[in-house]
């Protein structure tokens, strides 16, 4: 078992296996956000956009961000940026929904 995993390991090359950690947690946390989607439409029965969703995907993207930082790639540093603006906003806007409503001059 541990020649195979040598030799899994031996394809990366010059890449630090901490760095190929960190990119392989930041792609768990990320896919994870479908299984809660997942879950709360089918416990609502119909579909649904959890809270939970947005902060994994938030978090997802910021370990991906930075994995795509040491590992130098232009195109996924892109991605990862413009994609967490959107996580983002819409954490913004359902914050923004369940404040409480003020009232005017306060």
């Amino acid at each position: 078992m541990s020649e195979v995993l040598e030799h899994w390991l031996s394809k990366f090359g010059d890449i630090p296996l901490a760095v190929v950690a960190l990119g392989l947690v930041g792609q768990a946390v990320f896919m994870a956000r479908f299984l809660v989607q997942w879950i709360a439409s089918e416990k609502a029965g119909r579909s649904v956009m959890p809270v939970a969703f947005w902060w994994l995907s938030l978090a997802g993207a910021t370990l991906l961000f930075i994995y795509a930082v040491l590992r130098a790639d232009p195109v996924f540093i892109l991605a990862q940026t413009f994609g967490s603006v959107v996580y983002v906003r819409n954490l913004m806007l359902i914050r923004e929904t369940k404040a409480p409503p003020t009232s005017p001059g306060t």
